[in-house]
């Protein structure tokens, strides 16, 4: 493992000219880099997020090297799915304050006006706020909207659902993307999503589950009053990239 780190840090790091690597060596290290990503996305969701926190602060490069094969794999989808977001806060809610659970590179927050926290396992910028998105430093009821695009990654889903009612004032939204194939099947159907999310006591306002996208989909709830249950059992599965 040490070894492979060293030749991905290296191929990242230098461009083929200046690090003498051949045609041959850049692609066997561009080989071992992608599998990284695979190995480190399949235990962000094989975990919970508190041992995804303590692993990436531990080694600060896992995040880059994760988020460098997620750019990668982005590249490849017919849409992503946070510009999407990005557009429905600068056209409906331009006044919100935001929780950006799993921001990455913070994107959303540069690209809207407002007022956004921005959380993730390790800190790539001083707007960043480095935390186990199971537990924000926020204070209970202080924000409008918040987002989670592609970031229910571990086991631990209820945890994070918890935390996102805590921390929305009455009647605020949740904003959740995610990939369809995680959450169907004959268990972990998208409707048995909805009906935790329902226990979880959130209002669906919207949902995209019958839409034609075969890769995401979308759902918008809002926090009720009533009282909350949390289904600590729920998971979904793990999104596996395949090798190309």
């Amino acid at each position: 493992v040490n070894e492979l780190n060293t030749i991905v840090k290296q191929n990242s790091s230098c461009s083929n000219k200046s690090n003498g690597l051949s045609e041959l060596q850049s692609k066997f290290a561009k080989k071992l880099e992608g599998g990284r990503f695979r190995y480190i996305n399949e235990k962000l969701y094989k975990s919970i997020g508190k041992e995804s926190f303590e692993e990436f602060q531990s080694d600060p490069e896992l995040f880059n090297i994760y988020h460098s094969g997620y750019r990668e794999q982005a590249k490849q989808w017919p849409e992503n799915p946070l510009d999407k977001i990005i557009n429905w806060i600068n056209n409906n809610h331009t006044k919100a304050i935001i929780a950006d659970m799993g921001c990455g590179d913070a994107r959303l927050a540069d690209s809207v006006k407002n007022k956004v926290h921005s959380f993730d396992l390790v800190s790539t910028k001083p707007s960043v706020i480095a935390c186990d998105i199971a537990h924000t430093p926020l204070k209970d009821s202080t924000v409008d909207i918040v987002v989670f695009c592609l970031s229910l990654m571990g086991t631990n889903i209820s945890d994070f659902l918890k935390e996102a009612h805590r921390i929305l004032r009455l009647k605020g939204i949740v904003k959740i993307t995610e990939v369809r194939s995680r959450f169907e099947g004959e268990q972990l159907g998208i409707k048995k999503f909805i009906k935790v999310l329902k226990l979880a006591g959130f209002d669906i306002r919207q949902s995209t589950e019958q839409s034609q996208n075969k890769m995401f989909f979308e759902i918008e709830c809002s926090k009720s009053d009533r009282e909350t249950s949390f289904d600590r059992t729920y998971s979904a599965k793990p999104c596996l990239y395949k090798k190309r």
